[in-house]
């Protein structure tokens, strides 16, 4: 099974590939992980993959339209032969999902989840520099500082009526792995999971005016943070690049495809000093030379303001959510509607 990569839909060039998949693989341990992972698993160059293609006489892009329709079958590359040869030196390891609650006051079985991955990718190649450190600064320390500082402000303000559960994820990097094994078996049951907020590489970018959320899911729930962040006098900038499939590259997936309302907050680019014109540079540079690089590590230039500002967004919406009686919902034509209205009396 070859992924054909391709810059502008991904969102991140192939570096990115290569840093994020030429060291140690992980998986959850399953009954049958042939149901899960094809025998190889690989990606190729989408300039590979024309060459290859042209060679028995196909087309890519017109392979490519029909393949997103539900009537495509595959097609022989005739005169195209692929060997491999490798060995696979399998180890059991632990790793540990972290977990910290506020128990709520009055309803402490109804519980707010804030998530937060604090993996990255560890050792791997090295950079034209010889670094062969992948820090994470930014993808995603900053995510975890800031569910941190959110749970010192609930641990030290008042007890809010719904518990609230601070999760601090594994291997996001290597495909959601510690928030869909929670979520698969989690602390409290998912019907009584009010929402879940998760935060995945904020932006140390400086204040904004704007903020946004991965994939414009449509939920009460995204009601309810652009109505606080209104509050916050910020306004809501949808997802910029949606066919970049961002709803479905973090932590919060997991929750929404089991019904949970979920979201994953976003910074804006909309920046106080510079507009759009410096965040959109901001993260075109940080894409470009940090992302799943060595290079992502703490830069002392970096204005945290915005994060902070971030933070109390957030805050206040999980405060909203947590001394609340209401329960978020997914609008109609969501794909995860039904899921959540099939356990709706245990929230009466």
């Amino acid at each position: 099974f070859l992924v054909v990569h391709e810059t502008a839909p991904a969102s991140y060039g192939w570096a990115t590939v290569k840093n994020s998949n030429t060291n140690t693989v992980f998986d959850i341990i399953r009954d049958k992980p042939s149901d899960a992972h094809a025998p190889l698993e690989g990606w190729i160059q989408r300039d590979k993959a024309v060459e290859l293609l042209k060679a028995s006489g196909l087309d890519f892009e017109t392979l490519k339209k029909q393949a997103q329709t539900r009537d495509f079958k595959p097609v022989e590359l005739k005169g195209a032969t692929f060997s491999t040869d490798y060995a696979v030196d399998v180890q059991k390891i632990v790793s540990k999902n972290v977990v910290g609650l506020v128990p709520g006051a009055k309803r402490p079985d109804e519980v707010v989840i804030y998530s937060s991955h604090w993996d990255h990718l560890g050792v791997g190649l090295p950079d034209a520099k010889g670094d062969t450190i992948y820090n994470g600064a930014v993808d995603n320390a900053d995510g975890i500082a800031t569910m941190i500082e959110i749970g010192r402000a609930f641990a030290n303000g008042p007890k809010p009526d719904r518990s609230v559960l601070f999760l601090a994820v594994t291997a996001e990097e290597k495909g959601l792995l510690g928030s869909e094994y929670y979520s698969a078996s989690p602390l409290y049951p998912l019907a009584k999971t009010v929402a879940n907020i998760n935060m995945d590489a904020l932006s140390p970018s400086g204040p904004a005016k704007d903020f946004t959320s991965s994939g414009n899911a449509a939920s009460t729930l995204q009601d309810d943070l652009i109505a606080v962040g209104k509050s916050h006098g910020r306004y809501y900038s949808p997802d910029p690049r949606p066919e970049a499939g961002s709803f479905f590259r973090s932590d919060h997936f997991p929750f929404a495809k089991r019904g949970v309302p979920a979201i994953s907050f976003g910074s804006g680019r909309d920046l106080v000093n510079g507009g759009k014109a410096a965040g959109d540079a901001f993260s075109k540079v940080y894409t470009a030379d940090r992302y799943h690089q060595p290079a992502d590590e703490y830069d002392p230039s970096w204005n945290l303001e915005g994060m902070a500002q971030d933070g109390q967004l957030m805050l206040d919406l999980g405060r909203k959510l947590a001394n609340s009686t209401e329960w978020p919902e997914w609008k109609a034509g969501s794909e995860f509607k039904l899921t959540r209205d099939a356990t709706a009396s245990q929230r009466k």
